[in-house]
């Protein structure tokens, strides 16, 4: 059974864990989640597309990420979930913490904080092992086509993570 960390609205643990994914929050409390963004030298990115099974957002491309375990550090988890959907191993790569946002969702008791890291480094189509049972595919994008998918509304939280790609 996998324990996330409770935060308060400043982003501090208080000590306290819940199951993952058991939506049951408190309106001031919070999960931290993670995504990592992966940039080649080029510009490029490597972004996924979900699983056709997903009971949400199925079939969307998006960018590595879930959630901290408890007692994980953010980036720890960032490249930890990184590896484990892409095969890459970022813990060399330039870059690192972009930005946080925040999410407050009282109605579905699941308010959470998003840390962004972005890691920059050399790979190609050889180096990627994508996770199949979280995984559809993956492209090797310019921002144009990540904008494209995001326009047709199928790039999950592109919105919130925008600047990331136009750093």
């Amino acid at each position: 059974m996998e324990l996330w960390d409770i935060y308060n609205e400043k982003k501090e643990k208080m000590g306290r864990t819940m199951k993952r994914n058991d939506w049951n929050m408190k309106p001031d409390e919070f999960h931290l989640t993670v995504l990592g963004v992966l940039q080649r030298p080029d510009g490029k990115f490597l972004i996924t597309k979900r699983r056709m099974d997903k009971e949400w957002a199925a079939g969307w491309w998006e960018v590595p990420g879930g959630g901290v375990r408890a007692g994980e550090e953010s980036k720890e988890a960032a490249m930890r979930e990184v590896k484990e959907e892409t095969g890459i191993d970022v813990s060399n790569a330039g870059g690192g913490y972009v930005f946080t946002y925040q999410r407050i969702n009282p109605e579905e008791k699941n308010n959470y904080f998003v840390d962004i890291y972005k890691f920059v480094l050399e790979f190609d189509e050889k180096d990627v092992k994508v996770q199949d049972e979280e995984v559809a595919g993956f492209e090797i994008a310019t921002v144009e086509q990540i904008k494209a998918y995001a326009k047709q509304g199928i790039f999950l939280h592109y919105d919130s993570i925008r600047q990331v790609f136009e750093d």
